[in-house]
Parts: structure tokens; C-alpha cells; sequence
């Protein structure tokens, strides 16, 4: 990640932006309303703008009111607010490890995430007494768990970028396995644990939209007050130490902020991966490496992608009539966007 700017961001780069804002947000727009339109019963655009202003007008009245705001809508806010909150915590892990092949959840994070709800399934699911936000508790504070093995085994290990990638692998990789020795005696709970393993917005309501969204724009936009340290960060320790910058706290803080993201995304609709690695190299080809320009784009990206997805997965609902989980949609995206960057990536790219 060479050619680090630290200047002012230059004329045409703000143009640029600015064009991909409005069109990403009328992209939004549009998504908005084919999500809502779509679904086990299609609905007309004009029944879906007719249905927003009754609710608008006198609130919740009709049965394609309920199916369309109580249902429909906290879903795309949803995918809205996950895929952005991936993709900045994919630019955060890419910038503090200085390794554009960095994800989420090469910290382990989504492997922990996948064991908290397991175990859930496994021991607690037939518990009646058990609220509806146990499981995402359960998968909240084992993905943070999942980052605090990675971080040690890293800090034990010298601390390096390679060590945090290697542990965040070796962490996955025993969270996995723990995850399929119980999926594998557990048969009856095979079919939910890899609905979550592979992730689904099939369930999602306004408070846990809520839950989703609120916490994912107030820690992006605090990564994006600190965009410029990004910026000098990449220029490694002893120049960040020169420019004022705490180089080893300021990395510490903002992995277990881009942890907590991540973690706040996947608690609820579960694990969907690529994310978090296509979306800043989209936003890296469209405007260079500046930190100040990458973490909107990437906000506006990153919900455009997932957006996009749910809307496949509806259709292919519709089309085969068997639920198929929105992770398995990115991934296939995702795998050869991959090989791409790693082609790239051997040519010298980023």
C-alpha cells in the first residue's frame, strides 16, 4: 500500500466521490423500492408508494401495510446497515494489517460468531423462557472472545501483521471445528446452525434493524473523523510516532472497534462473507488509497452490494421456491473477485 496520501484530497477525487454518493444513493433509493416490491407476494410500485403513504398518513392499517413495513422495510434498512458496517470494517483490517487480502473475519470474529449461536441452538433453543435476542447475544460475545484469542495469540507471537492474520486463521480454525463436532451430533439443529453460518435477513424486525444500524453509522462515521490518521498509519510506526500518532494504541483501538462492527453485523443475520474484502477494493479502484474518501464510498458500496444480493435471493426464492442463505450469494460473487485481486495484487496493485 504504497503512495500514501497525506495531502489535501485533490479536486477531481472529490468529484469523483461526490458522483458516486448521489448515484449510490439513488441506487439506494431504487433498491428500496424494488425490495420492497418483492418477496413471496409481489407487490405493484404504486400499491408499495400507496401502502408508504397510509402508513405515513395513518399508520399501520392492511395486511400489505404490515407485510410491507413491519416486514420488508427493517430488512433493507438492515442489509443497508450490515453491508456498509463489512465493508468499513473490511478498510479498517486492511489499513491497520497494511494486507489488501484482509477481511473481517480473518480475526476469527465470524467463527466465533457461528460457535456463540451453535451452542445456543445446541443447549438453550427449547428453552421457552429464552428471549428471541439470546442467540445474538451468545453470537456477540463469542466473536468478541473469538478477537481476544487472536489478539493475544498475536501479541505473544511479536506482535507483527503477519502474526494477527495468522492467528485470526488459527483462531477460525478451532472455533470451526468446535462448531462442526457439535453440528455433526446434533442433527436436528444442522439446518439452523448453517442458516446462520451462511446467513439470512428472513427474521429481521425494526428493533434489531435498530440494533443494527445505529451502532454500525456512529463507529463509522467516528473511523471517519480518524480517516487521516488511516492515512498516516499506512506509512508505518516510526513515521506515524514522527507525525504525533500513537501507532501501537491507535491499532489496538481501532481492531477491537472494526471487531465490534463486525460482531454487531453477523449477531443477528449471521455470517456473510466477501464483504468486507470486495467492497474496499471497489472503492480503491474507483478513488485511490485516501482513508477521508474510501470509508463513504465504501458505506454507500457496501450497502448496494448486499442490497443487491437480498433482492437475488428473493428472486430465486421465488424462482425455485427453496430459501437459499444471502452468505452463499457473496461468496460465489466474492471467489472470483478474489483470484482477481490476486492477480492484481502480483502485478503490484495496491
Amino acid at each position: 500500500m504504497s503512495d500514501v496520501p497525506t495531502g489535501s484530497i485533490s479536486h477531481r477525487m472529490k468529484i469523483r466521490l461526490l458522483l458516486i454518493m448521489v448515484i449510490g444513493i439513488i441506487a439506494l433509493f431504487v433498491m428500496t423500492l424494488a425490495s420492497l416490491s418483492l418477496g413471496t407476494v409481489n407487490y405493484s410500485l404504486s400499491t408499495v408508494i400507496d401502502s408508504l403513504i397510509n402508513v405515513f398518513n395513518n399508520g399501520v392499517t392492511t395486511g400489505i401495510d404490515r407485510t410491507i413495513f413491519n416486514l420488508r422495510l427493517p430488512r433493507v434498512l438492515a442489509t443497508f446497515g450490515v453491508g456498509a458496517g463489512l465493508a468499513v470494517a473490511g478498510i479498517v483490517f486492511q489499513a491497520i494489517v497494511r494486507n489488501p487480502l484482509v477481511d473481517p473475519y480473518m480475526t476469527g470474529v465470524s467463527s466465533g460468531a457461528g460457535l456463540g449461536a451453535t451452542l445456543y441452538m445446541v443447549f438453550f433453543s427449547s428453552t421457552v423462557a429464552i428471549s428471541y435476542y439470546t442467540m445474538p447475544v451468545f453470537a456477540f460475545a463469542f466473536a468478541v472472545l473469538a478477537f481476544m484469542i487472536t489478539f493475544l495469540i498475536s501479541k505473544v507471537s511479536g506482535n507483527s501483521n503477519i502474526s494477527f492474520v495468522l492467528a485470526g486463521v488459527i483462531t477460525a480454525m478451532g472455533f470451526s471445528a468446535v462448531t462442526t463436532i457439535l453440528m455433526l451430533t446434533n442433527e436436528q439443529h444442522t439446518h439452523g446452525i448453517l442458516g446462520f453460518l451462511y446467513g439470512s435477513f428472513s427474521s429481521i424486525s425494526w428493533n434489531t434493524a435498530a440494533i443494527i444500524v445505529i451502532p454500525v453509522l456512529i463507529v463509522s462515521f467516528l473511523f471517519i473523523i480518524y480517516s487521516r490518521t488511516f492515512n498516516v498509519i499506512l506509512l508505518g510506526r516510526e513515521q506515524s510516532m514522527e507525525l504525533g500518532v500513537n501507532y501501537d494504541r491507535f491499532r489496538i483501538v481501532a481492531m477491537l472497534v472494526a471487531s465490534f462492527l463486525t460482531a454487531i453485523c453477523v449477531a443477528f443475520v449471521g455470517i456473510i462473507g466477501f464483504v468486507g474484502l470486495i467492497v474496499p477494493h471497489l472503492a480503491r479502484m474507483m478513488l485511490g488509497g485516501d482513508h477521508r474518501l474510501l470509508f463513504l464510498a465504501s458505506m454507500v458500496l457496501g450497502a448496494l452490494l448486499l442490497s443487491s444480493a437480498d433482492i437475488l435471493v428473493k428472486e430465486v426464492i421465488n424462482f425455485i421456491g427453496v430459501s437459499i442463505p444471502i452468505g452463499s450469494i457473496t461468496t460465489l460473487v466474492g471467489i472470483p473477485f478474489f483470484v482477481l485481486i490476486m492477480k492484481k495484487r502480483g502485478k503490484g496493485y495496491v
